[in-house]
């Protein structure tokens, strides 16, 4: 009993000096990092507030932007198409970025309605030289601009241009090859306006409109379909 009872002073001792050197090393360890452990905690709490308020500023502005689209929806079905453009106008350079994508592109559309083809253009060709804008609507800004520009921009230039978005790969092929056929009849080239007007003709993917008009403009050219 006394082996036993020795035993478990023994470890009962060993373990508060433990816990005491413990202790000390922790005490040596603030004494020594304690203004780096304050400072990091402080980091810490001040890093979590500003995430929370930057969270807070973020959905008012997105709410703003909401509310000041919606307003401009509403002037446009009531017919002020003045005052809503002064509200896309404003939401355009102050709104958060989702609503000023969809603010240039109701902008431009509705310059376009006016009859205002180059402001319309302009628009379109500033929203596909924003490298912040995904591709995919840069793309679509670039065929818009390329269709208001047909009569004015310089032909070559224009089939240059299109020529990315006239791959295989590309979603916007089959109009792209519309305005590269409608540049070449602009240039007298009708043997590559007629090729192209084919390859939208024949192609089964193509939407139906463009299908049809390029069957059309073959026929003017004086080409069959080659299927």
């Amino acid at each position: 009993m006394t082996d036993t009872h020795d035993d478990a002073a023994a470890d009962l001792l060993i373990k508060e000096v433990d816990d005491d050197l413990r202790q000390d090393q922790l005490n040596m360890l603030w004494k020594k990092h304690g203004g780096l452990l304050t400072a990091a905690a402080v980091a810490v709490v001040l890093a979590v507030a500003a995430y929370q308020g930057w969270s807070a500023w973020d959905a008012k502005q997105r709410q703003a932007s909401s509310l000041h689209y919606a307003e401009a929806g509403a002037l446009l079905e009531q017919g002020r198409k003045d005052e809503a453009a002064e509200v896309l106008g404003k939401l355009e350079t102050e709104g958060t970025k989702g609503y000023r994508l969809l603010a240039e592109l109701r902008l431009a559309d509705l310059r376009q309605q006016q009859g205002d083809f180059a402001g319309a253009a302009t628009l379109y060709q500033k929203l596909a030289a924003d490298s912040g804008v995904d591709r995919v609507y840069r793309d679509m800004a670039s065929i818009r601009a390329a269709y208001l520009t047909l009569d004015s921009a310089d032909p070559a230039a224009l089939d240059k241009a299109m020529e990315p978005l006239a791959q295989e790969s590309s979603s916007w092929r089959h109009s792209a090859r519309e305005i590269q056929a409608l540049t070449a009849l602009r240039r007298g080239d009708t043997a590559r306006a007629a090729d192209l007007f084919a390859k939208i003709a024949e192609d089964a993917a193509a939407p139906q409109g463009l299908r049809a008009r390029a069957a059309e403009m073959m026929a003017v050219t004086g080409q069959r379909s080659r299927s």
